[in-house]
């Protein structure tokens, strides 16, 4: 489980903290290139090379694998003396992240590592500790000292520190560190249990609930983009890599900080809500990538759905609820009360059913065909009603015992009695 907390280094520890990540983007690079030359060396056979230029590395030479290239780190010290100044446990996990994101890379067939630019790298870590480096209000970094930190919330007790990441923002201004913390006792993954809800994403409603309610989406990025523009074109307007230039890009960096900050606090309000409406939340199993590549990709990106349903799984399984995604294709042309086909386009906000005569919002009966998916898909694996030990005294019991009673209507519900 990680906490991320501001802290607050003086102007000498930023100083060096900078100078770390672009010690840390040159081993990255390094890294990467010499990865690089050994995939090309062998790319074609031995009668068909370039008669102009080839990489040309030794039959014999291995794969410059994670586990060679961090034995090479201590060889390189002595020739580049600025590597010593960085913790060593630090480059090593550069090199760690590099053959993550190789291997992620294999197994999904697309993505190559890329070079890391000037002020792209903006994060190292800290893989372990001996004690605990949170003392009062202080955390204290190896070679780097005590840095004064915000610590809006104390680490639970019975965890301990495994991990510190040190995180820079708003271009090396704003720093933060994400605290990985781990704790003995293992929290089983909820059950299916008490009352259930379906939620329909969407641009005109953010998002509709199957029981009827609804939230409205706030434009964060359409409100503030106005502000942006004029910070944008007062930058423009600066010699590049001038005092002034590095100011305005600074300002930049603050307001698109500021927006990402109101959209992820919004998702986290919205997924507390919802957990507090139900125990068994179903929510659509979104292709995020393709909406972001449609005519409407602004609004998508500006709502960000892949952070809510990634928040939405957080908060649920920290506070005990249930939730699976389902099927996404034909939700909306679906009619959640008869099961028939009811085609419509974009532009067709109201659902009116032909065969049973049933009117309800577009994206009501949309979060109400989700509720029907993902009920079906529980009690098809048989998992309606499993109780375990984590349940005793919820509240989700008690709502799943009246639900068995038929004590709660169907529009509380979201139409229960088909799997009753």
């Amino acid at each position: 489980m990680n906490y991320t907390y501001r802290i607050y280094p003086d102007a000498i520890q930023q100083t060096e903290m900078l100078e770390w990540l672009e010690t840390c983007r040159g081993v990255y690079n390094y890294a990467l290139r010499q990865l690089k030359d050994w995939i090309a060396s062998r790319l074609c056979r031995v009668d068909r090379c370039s008669l102009e230029k080839e990489y040309i590395i030794p039959a014999s030479e291995p794969f410059p694998s994670y586990h060679r290239q961090q034995n090479n780190l201590p060889k390189a010290k002595k020739e580049f003396l600025h590597l010593g100044k960085v913790h060593s446990q630090v480059l090593q996990t550069t090199i760690r992240r590099l053959h993550d994101t190789w291997e992620a890379f294999l197994k999904r067939g697309n993505g190559f590592p890329r070079f890391k630019k000037y002020g792209q790298f903006k994060s190292f870590v800290f893989p372990q500790f001996k004690d605990n480096p949170i003392k009062g209000f202080n955390v204290k970094l190896p070679k780097i000292g005590e840095v004064p930190i915000n610590l809006h919330r104390p680490i639970p007790d019975g965890f301990v520190v495994k991990q510190v990441r040190v995180l820079s923002k708003v271009r090396g201004t704003q720093w933060y560190v994400v605290v990985t913390i781990e704790s003995s006792v293992s929290v089983p993954d909820a059950q299916s249990h008490g009352r259930a809800i379906g939620i329909d994403l969407g641009l005109e409603r953010f998002l509709s609930v199957s029981d009827g309610s609804f939230h409205e989406r706030p434009k964060f990025f359409k409100s503030m983009q106005r502000k942006l523009k004029l910070l944008q074109r007062s930058a423009t307007k600066k010699q590049k890599g001038s005092k002034n230039w590095e100011k305005a890009q600074i300002k930049v960096a603050r307001m698109h900080h500021r927006i990402a900050n109101r959209r992820k606090d919004f998702h986290l309000k919205t997924a507390h809500k919802l957990c507090d409406q139900a125990q068994t939340i179903f929510a659509e199993d979104l292709n995020v990538k393709g909406l972001t590549r449609g005519m409407l990709r602004k609004d998508c990106v500006d709502a960000a759905f892949g952070q809510f349903l990634s928040l939405t799984e957080w908060v649920c399984w920290k506070r005990g609820v249930y939730f699976a995604k389902v099927n996404p294709n034909g939700t909306s042309q679906t009619c959640p009360a008869c099961l028939a086909t009811v085609s419509k386009g974009l532009e067709v906000r109201e659902h009116r059913c032909p065969e049973c005569n049933y009117r309800t919002h577009r994206d009501h009966a949309a979060a109400e065909m989700v509720l029907h998916r993902g009920l079906e898909s529980i009690v098809a694996q048989g998992l309606w009603g499993t109780e375990t030990a984590c349940q005793v005294g919820l509240s989700g019991v008690y709502d799943l015992d009246k639900w068995r009673g038929a004590g709660i209507s169907k529009s509380d519900l979201g139409k229960p009695a088909l799997y009753s």
